[in-house]
């Protein structure tokens, strides 16, 4: 159906904004006061069917982002936001200094050894961005920086780093750089030896990686669709016009990416999709040679491939959804001639396995919790290592080099500062490298951290990970804020934030649900909470928060809940099911329109993930994201104090599912509670892309839920 739209209206929606950001400066009404007005999106029906449904959306055009009307009620709902929130302007002041202070501005990353470098970044005070440096040979040679973001970033309002490779020879860095939160990454080469530009090789560039050469780069690009679809081959010197097309996916389910062994050894092209898994192989010493496939896709397998001596190591999920891992002759890696090297475990996810000269580790999940297993590939005996706290988070770190005995490692809890790690596998030792500090008198035992279970509905148990000020009564009169996820298969980690301290300094507990959906029990768990299981989510999520009232830890209106992206999906479903649950809401660049996105194959991510949410063109599937859709479920009746976060630049969640959410539930609500969006209108995905920006937006969001759950400032 054509749009007929008044010619006026562009003009009245301007004027909208100038009016309201006048009123900010005029007035300081009370947080959530009825005499503010926010913005009244105009309604411009767009009418469609499906499976016999007549679908409507009112706010179809928020869409148009070419279109002046769209930017103009942005920046009216942002004025109105800022009209809103003005009263906490101090507090707002108060907790990024307070953030800041926290930080030590000015400080040094561990550095780690690289093919005869030591690499390593710091920050500079005042700076926005890490500088990126290496010194040759000795930690004691002159330090040459290798790229600085904030001087190459100067133009611009955003500025990312994507990937960040040097040559073999040690003389070029191949890098990718996003200038406008869309990510869409420009790639780049520079002389290290002199400093200069080579001209940009290509654009809408995902991975890249060197051959063994130093003077062939490999890099895939992506499609309308944002799809990551080719891989091209550039030789340095010569024109971009003409790169070699290696490989072309024409699946429209499948990303391609390119990887290289620890070993340095071989090339790995990478085919996948939410279930299934392609990978083929090239010597890095021979970039014009044919690829070869190590597994053909099968339906529902997915697999990775490491390398070590006359061996590919595979993990692979063949047998069981939790992966096992085996080994393959180089020479004929076909299935018949693979080994088994650790059988799958029911109750062990084998999230991921790093090959060195003489040892392996594993990364793997067992009760909710992460692991480090340790073999010495001579003898075959293994070792875990241990950690002391009962939640808690462990990431492999940098570990480029093959030949080595030690293992580095990140860990972090709740109260415990990222700490670095060196591991000796034959001494089984770990050495304590560096700890993040936090300024200001941080004291660990003065909190406490807890790892509890809630009951869902059909008997599953469902962690929750909880830190709070040691003493704080069980009551119920404690405010909370509680954060969940539960999709991808990806584990909300439990790390430690030097700005939750706000909160808990505040009486407020943190805490997490570790939902199904997500990845802390294994692939099973992802498959618990996805497709025709989604809903799981959501009632999990509806089961931490109704525990954690139970058993007195907060109350229903001390319960403020946070997610973001997919996890913004799960605060707009658990407030249409439950909305006298919660006290307040922080949802952030939030995945509400299911259906109409879904449906959409020219957007991004729209086919690739088909087979997490399904696919709305097929009937059973609609029918489902039908009942849960958050924008669909909107209804009239009482919702909690909701803050919606967006960007306008972000290409994961487009910037027009919140604004619609936000405009069709100011028709809707029936509660006097504030309803805010706030966009970022040259952020992306992650909000702003410099680190001081960031803890003020955290301090506004922050601001909000103090401010909500009537927490003294």
């Amino acid at each position: 159906m054509r749009r007929t739209r008044s010619p006026n209206s562009s003009f009245q929606c301007f004027y909208l904004a100038l009016t309201l950001a006048s009123f900010v400066t005029a007035s300081a009404g009370q947080l959530g006061s009825s005499e503010f007005k926010p913005p009244v999106a105009k309604k411009a029906q767009k009418t469609s069917e499906l499976h016999g449904d007549r679908l409507v959306d009112d706010y179809f055009w928020l869409r148009e982002k070419a279109n002046p009307e769209v930017a103009a009620y942005l920046e009216a709902e942002n004025a109105y936001t800022d009209a809103v929130m003005k009263p906490t302007e101090a507090l707002q002041k108060k907790l990024y200094d307070e953030m800041l202070g926290r930080i030590k501005q000015t400080d040094l990353s561990v550095p780690h050894r690289d093919r005869g470098y030591f690499c390593y970044s710091r920050t500079e005070e005042g700076k926005q961005y890490p500088i990126f440096c290496r010194k040759k040979g000795s930690l004691d040679a002159a330090e040459q920086i290798t790229l600085d973001p904030n001087e190459v970033g100067k133009p611009y309002k955003f500025f990312s780093i994507g990937t960040h490779e040097v040559s073999d020879d040690g003389r070029l860095l191949a890098y990718t750089v996003d200038p406008t939160g869309f990510r869409q990454y420009t790639l780049q080469v520079k002389n290290l030896d002199t400093g200069d530009h080579l001209t940009e090789l290509a654009e809408r560039v995902g991975s890249v990686e060197w051959a063994a050469d130093s003077k062939t780069v490999f890099y895939t690009v992506e499609d309308d669709a944002k799809r990551q679809y080719r891989l091209y081959q550039h030789r340095i010197g010569s024109k971009a016009d003409d790169d070699n097309l290696i490989y072309e996916e024409k699946d429209e389910r499948f990303d391609v990416s390119i990887g290289r062994s620890r070993s340095l050894e071989y090339l790995f092209l990478s085919s996948d999709s939410q279930t299934t898994t392609e990978v083929r192989y090239l010597r890095a010493d021979s970039p014009t040679g044919e690829w070869q496939t190590i597994l053909p896709r099968e339906p529902e397998i997915e697999y990775e491939v490491d390398h070590r001596g006359d061996r590919f190591f595979i993990r692979i999920n063949d047998v069981s959804r939790n992966f096992r891992l085996v080994s393959a002759p180089i020479a004929d890696p076909r299935k018949a001639n693979w080994v088994e090297f650790v059988p799958h475990r029911n109750d062990v996810m084998l999230e991921g396995a790093d090959f060195f000269a003489q040892h392996y580790v594993m990364r793997e999940r067992e009760g909710g919790l992460p692991r480090l297993s340790v073999t010495d590939l001579h003898d075959g005996r293994s070792h875990r290592i241990e950690f002391p706290e009962p939640t808690y988070s462990i990431f492999a770190a940098a570990n480029p080099e093959f030949d080595t005995t030690t293992f580095r490692y990140n860990y972090q809890s709740l109260v415990t500062p990222n700490s670095v790690y060196d591991y000796d596998m034959n001494g089984r030792k770990a050495t304590l490298l560096k700890r993040t500090e936090v300024l200001g008198g941080f004291d660990p035992s003065r909190y406490q951290t807890e790892w509890i279970h809630a009951r869902a509905a059909d008997g599953v148990r469902i962690p929750i990970s909880l830190v709070h000020k040691k003493g704080l009564p069980r009551d119920g009169s404690a405010p909370m804020f509680l954060d969940g996820y539960g999709s991808y298969g990806i584990p909300n980690s439990v790390t430690f934030s030097s700005n939750d301290l706000s909160l808990l300094d505040r009486g407020v507990i943190v805490g997490t649900a570790h939902i199904r959906g997500g990845g802390e029990l294994g692939k099973p768990w992802h498959d618990a909470g996805r497709m025709k299981n989604k809903k799981n989510t959501f009632t999990d999520f509806i089961a931490a928060a109704e525990h954690l009232i139970a058993e007195k830890y907060t109350s229903r209106d001390r319960l403020a809940i946070q997610g973001g992206s997919a996890g913004g999906l799960l605060m707009g479903a658990v407030t249409n099911m439950r909305p006298d649950l919660f006290k307040a809401v922080v949802s952030k660049v939030p995945f509400v329109d299911v259906i109409n996105t879904m449906s959409d194959a020219s957007l991004p991510l729209t086919v690739t993930e088909f087979e997490e949410w399904g696919n709305p063109e097929v009937k059973e599937e609609y029918e489902y994201i039908k009942t849960y859709c958050p924008y669909t479920n909107l209804a009239r009746k009482a919702y909690p104090a909701t803050l919606v976060k967006t960007s306008f630049n972000d290409s994961q969640v487009m910037y027009w599912e919140p604004a619609k959410y936000v405009a069709k539930l100011r028709t809707l609500k029936t509660d006097p509670n504030p309803l805010l969006l706030k966009t970022n209108m040259s952020g992306g995905h992650g909000g702003s892309s410099g680190r001081y920006d960031r803890l003020k937006e955290d301090a506004f969001d922050y601001a909000f839920v103090i401010t909500q759950l009537g927490v003294k400032n």
